[in-house]
């Protein structure tokens, strides 16, 4: 990353801040988009449609195939266990993931437009200033991202020390790591903002 992966630091009243460069600020907006992109729009209820019964409305019932959105929307119970554990996991997914991926959405769209309310300074770098609220939406896409690139990776466990984070320059992978490791140092900066 271009800037010195300093992170988010807490504001007197309440609430996070973060310089962040051009680069920066392009390389999270982008990431957001993808992440927007990954989860899926949202079924909006028909003009027609009764709000409460929209409210109610059943989703998927099987996991999604895609590795990156199976770790968003994981299984509520560990699937091969028995016909009863995956009829319960499908029950449950059919009637939380839309609600989850509303929640997502609005996490992943909170940083897009948090970075496009910016106004940058004269090197083309801004300073994000969010409130509670804001830095709560920014620490659930952050964390949707981290898993994201993750899965892409294949970050384990045992990576978080290994051979991953030593790879050559010409690896077609350092990008992702790169932004990975940063989107960490937010993430852990963020969240220490939000400690009392």
């Amino acid at each position: 990353m271009a800037g010195t992966m300093s992170g988010f630091e807490a504001l007197p009243r309440g609430g996070a801040a973060a310089a962040l460069d051009e680069v920066e600020i392009a390389i999270l907006r982008s990431l957001a988009v993808q992440l927007l992109e990954l989860i899926g729009p949202g079924d909006e209820p028909a003009e027609d449609e009764d709000p409460l019964a929209a409210l109610f409305a059943e989703g998927p019932s099987e996991p999604p195939t895609d590795p990156a959105l199976a770790r968003l929307f994981p299984e509520a119970y560990a699937s091969g266990e028995s016909d009863e554990l995956r009829a319960k996991s499908s029950e449950f997914r059919r009637f939380t993931e839309n609600d989850l991926r509303a929640r997502k959405r609005t996490d992943a769209l909170a940083v897009v437009r948090g970075l496009d309310g910016l106004t940058p300074k004269g090197d083309g770098g801004a300073v994000l200033k969010l409130t509670a609220e804001d830095s709560r939406h920014w620490l659930g896409a952050l964390n949707d991202l981290r898993l994201t690139i993750g899965t892409r990776l294949d970050v384990t466990d045992e990576d978080e020390s290994g051979e991953l984070y030593r790879l050559p320059d010409d690896d077609p992978r350092k990008p992702m790591v790169m932004a990975y490791l940063w989107l960490g140092v937010l993430q852990e900066t963020l969240v220490e903002t939000l400690m009392p």
